[in-house]
């Protein structure tokens, strides 16, 4: 097995890749916190994001099977997004991290 195959099958580049960039993981933690949400509730939430970095990222969690977008046929048309099961499972570890973090911001400010 050649170098690149085993990075790209190394489960915490994978996790990595999924919860990277600048807007998924507050997405993620804005429907975690929040449960189901629509589009215009998710964009308030997640400070800062546009129109089409939130529907790329949107589409981006879809794939990875994070989030479930479910559209229903009214008038006007209503969509709203959350976690799937896979997302559910997400959150303790986010949360493990974020404790880590905190810690660690704690322990340096005290030297």
């Amino acid at each position: 097995m050649d170098d690149v195959k085993k990075y790209e099958e190394c489960p915490m580049t994978y996790t990595l890749n999924l919860i990277g960039g600048k807007w998924r993981l507050q997405v993620i933690w804005a429907l975690s916190q929040n449960g189901t949400m629509r589009y215009n509730e998710l964009r308030r939430a997640v400070e800062g994001i546009t129109n089409m970095m939130l529907t790329k990222c949107l589409k981006e969690l879809e794939a990875y099977e994070v989030v479930k977008r479910v559209q229903y046929m009214e008038v006007p048309p209503r969509v709203e997004y959350s976690l799937t099961e896979n997302g559910e499972k997400l959150i303790p570890a986010l949360k493990a991290l974020a404790n880590w973090g905190k810690e660690m911001k704690v322990g340096h400010h005290g030297e």
